[in-house]
């Protein structure tokens, strides 16, 4: 069941009270035969409706229940209806926020958004509910749906201050799983207004709204299938959060356009992920597919290899051969650095199978990838920019673009610049941030568009052997290589990103706490892991208190992987004339550069 929360005007006044509807409820006002065949005439409805209508879509790994392309488009018609019939003005360019685990039903939230031609912002379950309601506040959706499963999370963002009561059964379940028999038509959108909104943790004080359009989505989606070539063929797990850019266009849009199959298996666990890759080569699932696409994270990867050896030898044995490159076409790493032996690792467990390595983010999707050909795949590089994608680098010392051939100075060393993207892929604007986005943006005299500034550092060079466009013809010429995030103040803890002044805002709105700093230490298995260095109220705390006491206050307030996980007490942060305190020197001073 999913639940809605409609805003109204501030004018009309309704007690805070909810409406469940009862399966005859359903059948009385929304009956099982009644047919909804229009969706909008953009790429991804274009596709879903291209599809053979048998084709598997959606499977959930657990119970191994599974859903069609019919179903799926049958499902989202009759979902964008009702949203329609509850919404008679219409949801075009409104926000719909959404609370929905990983599953088929989290698919049609989203497609049924899409096709309403809203803006779908995803809540993550996971969050609790002060950091859920800074979204619902900042974002203010006209609706907020919420599957049955955390429908005590959605009453309870509803009771922090939402002004109107949920409560609607989007998709019914009396007819789930029937195709629609009815042939669906494309109608045209004079300007579309639908996109997605993703909140992503930056250098301000509070997580910034990227508002991607619906064209830029699709841009995204068509850049991976030309390089990382989905197909019908293809079968994904799907072990990634739905509220990221990964988990959302890599890992959901881009293979339900290409029609392959997704198969949720969330939240990750190791041995379950080893024993479902391996049970087409097994005698008892025999009658599972074969997983042809593995996109994660590092820290995913490096879970993987070091549970392997306390799998049964057969399933060992079985799983080795699910990875091989003859069956896992292929395994993709992001979010994160990789480190390099665990790069090396999986090529030597697999058989030769090595990881393609990418570099993207919320702002822009995917941005720059190795190539399918092996030899495009070097450690420690992120590639090419994809197809459809321009890149540059600008060293800021010199106040000017590294131009091919110019990669290395007077002095023989490699030049270090910003990378700056533009091109159809990047996104609309920071949601109610004027400021940001103009400052995420410099202009160009070539009349061809803005750039967009990640904040991240990267060198260009060439590689022998590798950019000869074996992959492609994107993937020519010098590699690029990250160096690092321009800003210390994210953190990247197995692929998500904490800004470390958040974490700082919450400390400091701790009665024992008077300073705060948050930066973030190197972990071999998080790839970072959160730390803190801060100054106690004396007067408020005794001897004993420490990190334990620090976690529990914490508890509620921020997510379990925000919070610090080592901590040390001083009398006095050290700051420079401004009054700020550099990070990189406080890591050392006082982590011992760890």
């Amino acid at each position: 069941m999913f639940l809605l929360r409609t805003q109204f005007a501030a004018s009309i006044s309704r007690p805070r009270s909810y409406l469940r509807l009862c399966s005859q409820c359903q059948r009385k006002f929304f009956p099982r035969n009644r047919a909804f065949s229009t969706l909008p005439d953009i790429p991804i409805f274009k596709a879903l409706q291209s599809h053979d209508p048998a084709r598997l879509a959606i499977v959930h790994s657990k119970s191994n229940r599974s859903f069609t392309y019919g179903s799926l488009v049958a499902d989202v018609l009759q979902s964008k209806e009702r949203l329609a019939e509850k919404q008679p003005a219409g949801l075009s360019g409104q926000r719909v926020a959404f609370l929905a685990e990983n599953s088929y039903d989290y698919v049609v939230m989203l497609l049924s958004i899409l096709a309403s031609d809203a803006i779908a912002v995803p809540l993550s379950p996971a969050f609790p509910v002060p950091e859920l309601q800074y979204v619902i506040d900042h974002s203010s959706p006209s609706v907020l749906l919420s599957t049955e499963r955390f429908a005590d999370k959605a009453r309870e963002i509803y009771s922090a201050g939402l002004q109107a009561e949920p409560l609607l059964d989007v998709r019914s379940k009396i007819s789930a799983g029937s195709s629609s028999t009815n042939p669906v038509s494309l109608t045209s959108l004079h300007e579309p207004q639908g996109g997605l909104m993703l909140y992503t943790s930056g250098t301000t004080n509070r997580p910034k709204g990227v508002l991607i359009p619906q064209s830029a989505l699709t841009a995204q989606s068509l850049s991976l299938i030309e390089a990382w070539k989905y197909s019908p063929r293809d079968h994904l797990l799907h072990l990634l959060p739905l509220h990221h850019i990964h988990g959302v266009v890599n890992a959901l849009l881009t293979p339900l356009i290409a029609g392959s199959a997704i198969e949720f298996m969330f939240p990750f666990n190791p041995e379950a992920t080893w024993r479902r890759l391996a049970a087409p080569f097994l005698p008892e699932g025999s009658n599972r597919s074969v997983i042809t696409f593995l996109t994660a994270v590092p820290t995913i990867w490096s879970r993987l290899l070091g549970s392997f050896p306390d799998l049964p030898s057969d399933v060992q044995t079985a799983a080795k051969q699910a990875i091989s490159p003859a069956n896992l076409r292929l395994n993709i790493s992001g979010s994160a650095a990789l480190p390099a032996p665990t790069k090396k690792a999986w090529e030597e467990l697999s058989g030769g199978n090595v990881l393609l390595e990418r570099f993207g983010m919320t702002e822009v999707g995917m941005a720059i990838s190795c190539g399918l050909d092996f030899r495009d795949r070097v450690d420690g590089s992120v590639g090419w920019p994809l197809p459809h994608v321009e890149a540059r680098l600008w060293d800021y010392e010199k106040n000017e673009v590294i131009r091919p051939g110019e990669e290395v100075d007077e002095n023989g060393r490699e030049r270090v610049g910003e990378i700056q993207l533009r091109g159809p892929t990047i996104f609309k604007e920071y949601f109610r941030n004027e400021a940001a986005t103009e400052e995420a943006f410099v202009d160009d005299n070539d009349g061809k568009g803005r750039w967009f500034r990640t904040g991240d550092d990267a060198v260009r060079r060439p590689v022998p052997g590798s950019g000869q466009g074996s992959s492609g013809d994107w993937a020519q010429g010098p590699m690029y290589f990250i160096q690092g995030r321009r800003s210390v103040d994210i953190i990247k803890i197995g692929g998500e990103k904490v800004s470390a002044l958040e974490v700082e805002r919450e400390l400091l709105s701790l009665p024992e706490i008077i300073e705060a700093a948050v930066v973030g230490l190197p972990s071999e298995q998080w790839g970072q892991r959160v730390a803190a260095v801060v100054v106690l109220d004396r007067t408020r705390v005794g001897p004993s208190w420490g990190i334990m006491d620090l976690r529990r206050a914490l508890k509620g307030r921020l997510a379990m992987s925000k919070i610090p996980t080592k901590v040390k007490v001083l009398e006095k942060i050290p700051r420079n004339a401004m009054g700020k305190v550099n990070k990189k020197m406080l890591v050392k001073e006082v982590f011992g550069g760890s």
